[in-house]
């Protein structure tokens, strides 16, 4: 298993990793007194998995969506058939589709969405295996998006690099939001 290297330059477990970047988003979103959901894809509710590793985390995940068939895609988060048609389902106006629709579902404050070639097969020169499209979204509107390409790892590495990105994102669009106010 491959290992990373924390900010301390010690060696971290890549379990290590997600659980702590799950508490990671978990803290920014108590608080901001955030909720989230997840529509994921490639990844097969492993983004909702490692929020609810941690103990307590039902005050923050609300649901999560696996919509592995782009059938589950319209019927669930309403992305147009006319995208994945015309973009496919691996694609930045799909991921886009998907967290505007999860976000309409599931009226959390924060979502994000997840769609890729997980791989060993499926790939093409215009869509490797690896390549992932995310976007995450906030209730108001802000939509950030992200493409990545974990060129080199097997299927089991590029559901976790697509995870531990979809967890920072999160962090990303929670740290923006003002903090809830304090007791009395």
């Amino acid at each position: 298993m491959d290992r990373l290297i924390g900010e301390d330059g010690a060696m971290i477990d890549p379990t290590d990793a997600l659980d702590l970047q799950a508490i990671r988003v978990l803290d920014l979103c108590r608080a901001r007194s955030l909720t989230i959901s997840t529509a994921e894809s490639c990844t097969g509710g492993l983004v909702a998995g490692a929020l609810t590793d941690i103990a307590g985390s039902s005050d923050v995940l609300d649901r999560g969506f696996v919509t592995y068939s782009n059938q589950a895609k319209v019927e669930v988060l309403g992305v147009s058939p006319s995208t994945l048609s015309i973009h496919g389902a691996v694609s930045e106006e799909t991921a886009r589709e998907m967290v505007r629709g999860l976000l309409r579902a599931a009226r959390t404050s924060l979502g994000v969405s997840i769609t890729g070639i997980a791989g060993p097969g499926g790939g093409s020169a215009a869509k490797p295996v690896g390549l992932v499209h995310f976007a995450a979204g906030t209730a108001d509107g802000k939509i950030i998006a992200r493409r990545e390409v974990f060129a080199d790892q097997d299927r089991a590495g590029v559901r976790r690099l697509s995870v531990l990105t979809a967890l920072a994102m999160l962090a990303e669009l929670a740290a923006q939001e003002p903090l809830a106010p304090s007791g009395p």
